[in-house]
């Protein structure tokens, strides 16, 4: 669906360009596999996509909230390795910073330069380029109201509830 989109926009069916970020969701009682994301202050999961400059999923992975930023995004990126094959470069926030976590990305997949966007300034708003794609992104999923909170049971089917949005979303461009 996402290669026919970009078709249709007149580019690749596959990205050379990904902008990768992870949001943290609060877990209701129901939900049975939850960690806890000290630097958000958040009992939940953790959402980890990779979008293109369209703001099209090209990788969705699902953990605790306890996983760390980069170990989560390692993990999805090898999961969607093949979708993945021809991006050349990885757009992420200060989270993501380190030589450990570049070169990671780069044996995955195979030389992607890994790009950390800052904020120049500390305490005032300033929207980054192109890092705003993937904020819109988690703003479309916000619209889905089983999406405000993590409900599941199973991350496996948080995961698929993340799956059937982007898809909803799709199908209303074509």
């Amino acid at each position: 669906m996402v290669a026919r989109l970009r078709k249709q926009a007149g580019k690749a069916a596959q990205t050379s360009l990904i902008i990768v970020d992870a949001q943290s969701i609060k877990n209701t009682d129901t939900a049975k596999e939850k960690g806890y994301d000290g630097a958000k202050k958040i009992n939940g999961i953790k959402r980890h996509i990779a979008v293109d400059s369209q703001g099209l999923p090209h990788g969705i992975y699902v953990t605790r909230a306890s996983e760390t930023n980069r170990d989560g995004a390692v993990t999805m990126l090898k999961d969607h390795k093949e979708q993945l094959a021809k991006v050349k470069k990885v757009l992420v926030d200060g989270g993501y910073s380190g030589e450990v976590f570049a070169n990671q990305v780069k044996e995955v997949l195979q030389g992607a330069e890994v790009e950390v966007a800052k904020r120049s300034e500390l305490h005032r708003f300033k929207v980054i380029p192109k890092r705003w794609i993937v904020e819109r992104s988690f703003g479309w999923l916000e619209k889905c109201r089983r999406l405000w909170k993590n409900c599941e049971r199973r991350l496996t089917t948080s995961l698929q509830m993340v799956v059937l949005a982007f898809l909803r979303i799709c199908l209303q461009r074509l």
